[in-house]
């Protein structure tokens, strides 16, 4: 089998995308919150993929996109005594797992920078591969999810969660990307594009082809983007090129937001699929 990297997805990685999460892994990443935090963005998400990966102590974990690590992270400790490995492109990421993974005295979790498309993982290597969106932004999702499947022991369980397409009810949510958007460049355009690579569930079917078992499942979660308004609306605006708005401009973001606050943050609905399959 012939596996080819895909340089354009590596170098945007590490460029700003890469640079952005990595500088604000507090928003992406953190664990769980106490009465004096409020949730990071992902923790509905987090509950869903782990429920469904049931990782067992002793497991041998692959972590797909893994990012700043959170994700490794919870699945080490979950595998305990086995261990987490987690596998990205974007070095700036992984320089941040690797040093909250250090921090946090996690010993049972290691990283490596490489293309799950290209990357030769030793055949069955592993008894569960997770990802929390990361392979939506596969160039070729059959080659990449072949080579997982490789990766994965026969009887190997995979587990992910990927975008649906957004519903009526999300009107309000494109209207706000629209005050926020307005400058979109080639990253950002891509980045939309990932998103909505596996949104149909024939697509995901077809990328699965060879698995068994496979299950695609709705589930709604809350995401958390701010303490309130206005660091919701500060957050937004670090994502896009540019940065600040006119006055004017981020009255109208603040107030597109204001719907969305409750006592824990801003909080926002995002419809994910949920999907899980078996290597033969």
């Amino acid at each position: 089998m012939t596996l080819v990297a895909d340089p354009r997805r590596a170098e945007a990685w590490n460029g700003p995308a890469g640079a952005h999460r990595a500088g604000h892994q507090d928003r992406y990443d953190a664990l769980r919150c106490d009465a004096r935090r409020y949730d990071a963005m992902p923790a509905g998400v987090d509950d869903a993929l782990f429920g469904a990966a049931a990782i067992a102590p002793g497991d041998r974990v692959l972590d797909v996109g893994c990012g700043a690590g959170a994700t490794t992270r919870i699945a080490a400790r979950l595998a305990a005594p086995g261990y987490a490995v987690g596998v990205d492109v974007s070095a700036p990421l992984l320089a941040r797992a690797r040093a909250s993974t250090a921090a946090e005295g996690i010993a049972n979790a290691t990283y490596e920078c490489a293309d799950t498309q290209a990357h030769a993982f030793a055949a069955g290597g592993y008894d569960v591969v997770v990802s929390r969106g990361g392979v939506r932004f596969f160039a070729d999702r059959a080659a990449a999810f072949r080579n997982l499947a490789r990766a994965l022991r026969p009887g190997g369980r995979l587990a992910f969660v990927c975008p649906r397409p957004p519903g009526p009810e999300s009107e309000q949510g494109r209207a706000l990307a629209r005050l926020v958007d307005e400058r979109t460049g080639p990253d950002r355009v891509a980045a939309r594009t990932a998103m909505a690579s596996l949104s149909d569930p024939a697509r995901v079917r077809e990328a699965l082809a060879g698995y068994e078992g496979v299950t695609v499942a709705p589930v709604t979660v809350e995401t958390v983007w701010g303490r309130d308004v206005r660091d919701a609306a500060e957050f937004l605006l670090s994502r896009v090129p540019g940065g600040a708005l006119p006055a004017s401009r981020l009255a109208g973001l603040e107030e597109a937001l204001r719907p969305f606050h409750t006592g824990t943050g801003v909080r926002m609905r995002a419809d994910v699929w949920l999907v899980t399959a078996v290597r033969p």
